[in-house]
């Protein structure tokens, strides 16, 4: 993969939600939020691909709020098995962490790319 954050990150962080949702049905016997978050972990990634190849800035960004929105919804997920006992501190932690930075790098993308429509619609006027 070429050097970009996010897209590398984001991929990492499905891997990791992967891994995660089989530990958490095969030891913990917990099906149906590691499902949730299976599917909102791992949307992220397949969203900022999608953007690669969005048809107009409005659509790279319309795209990168869904993964935004995802990331927001895994970090609920995250938040709620520390918080019911499915994963301890330390399992906790390091992937949480992770999702907030994939969740910054995201809002911040937006911005900038907002940021810079608003500076082009404006120097032309």
């Amino acid at each position: 993969m070429k050097n970009n954050i996010v897209k590398n990150r984001s991929f990492d962080f499905a891997i990791r939600i992967v891994k995660l949702y089989q530990y958490l049905c095969n030891e913990k016997k917990e099906f149906i939020l590691s499902k949730q978050l299976l599917r909102s972990g791992t949307s992220i990634g397949a969203m900022v691909r999608e953007a690669e190849h969005a048809e107009s800035k409005n659509d790279f960004v319309h795209k990168f709020a869904i993964a935004q929105k995802e990331a927001n919804e895994s970090v609920y997920w995250l938040e709620l098995l520390k918080a019911t006992d499915y994963l301890n501190n330390k399992e906790f932690e390091n992937i949480h962490k992770d999702a907030i930075i994939i969740l910054k790098l995201i809002t911040s993308i937006i911005k900038t790319t907002k940021n810079k429509q608003s500076l082009l619609k404006t120097n032309n006027l």
